[in-house]
């Protein structure tokens, strides 16, 4: 099972990269690329069209400034999608982003984490992808003792 990893440009590949590695972890074979809503429109049709006929079962888009990739993709897929607002450099300090990714109208779900979340994207889709993989079910819910491990020791050294 793959997950779709998209974002509007170059730029947004330092967030991304999170989402990128906690699926590397789980062992989730990825598809990473860059789908402009507003300047590759053409590419973002095909892309959301087709994803799942490509084996995609989740889509993390990722988008900063006027955010609109994550809802375009959810418009035009049938699979769920995962939105990442991302503080980009002509973004509203990020907040443009979270809102034009958060309110989607009914009907066009886009799942949204927090403004730069990519890990919590990725996590997300690792769970999403585990209702029908026990392999990275089990990971999963080692990661979730991990975190719990964590924490744990650091009250320990207090």
């Amino acid at each position: 099972m793959k997950v779709a990893i998209v974002m509007g440009s170059k730029s947004d590949m330092p967030v991304m990269q999170d989402a990128i590695d906690i699926l590397k972890g789980f062992d989730i074979e990825i598809e990473v690329d860059i789908v402009s809503a507003h300047r590759t429109p053409e590419k973002l049709f095909d892309f959301s069209k087709n994803a799942h006929t490509r084996g995609i079962k989740v889509i993390i888009a990722g988008a900063g400034g006027a955010a609109h990739l994550p809802g375009m993709v959810a418009s035009l897929s049938p699979l769920p999608v995962i939105g990442v607002p991302v503080k980009s450099s002509n973004s509203i300090d990020g907040w443009d982003s979270v809102l034009s990714i958060l309110q989607m109208p009914g009907g066009v779900p886009v799942a949204t984490v927090a403004l730069n979340g990519a890990k919590n994207a990725g996590i997300l889709a690792a769970q999403m992808i585990s209702t029908a993989d026990t392999c990275v079910l089990d990971k999963v819910i080692a990661y979730k003792e991990g975190l719990k491990t964590k924490v744990e020791q650091s009250a320990k050294n207090l």
